[in-house]
């Protein structure tokens, strides 16, 4: 069965911006299957622009900073 993004529901969604780099975390459920996690990365560019790349690693700041946010999304996932 190939991908629907119409099956594709966001339940939650917060993100914090830090020096040329914005952090999402996001809580999705396709299909109303089971509730999922995710965290993803977008760098700014030169003229401002946001382009995704890979989460990769964290600074304590950008840990620091969404924690608050996961903790929030943990019991949206029950």
């Amino acid at each position: 069965m190939p991908y629907d993004a119409a099956l594709d529901k966001q339940l939650f969604t917060k993100s914090w911006e830090g020096e040329g780099t914005k952090l999402s975390v996001s809580v999705y459920s396709y299909n109303n299957g089971q509730k999922k996690l995710q965290i993803s990365r977008e760098n700014f560019g030169a003229e401002g622009e946001p382009r995704f790349s890979k989460l990769g690693r964290l600074t304590k700041d950008e840990a620091a900073a969404i924690i608050p946010f996961i903790q929030e999304a943990l019991p949206l996932m029950q």
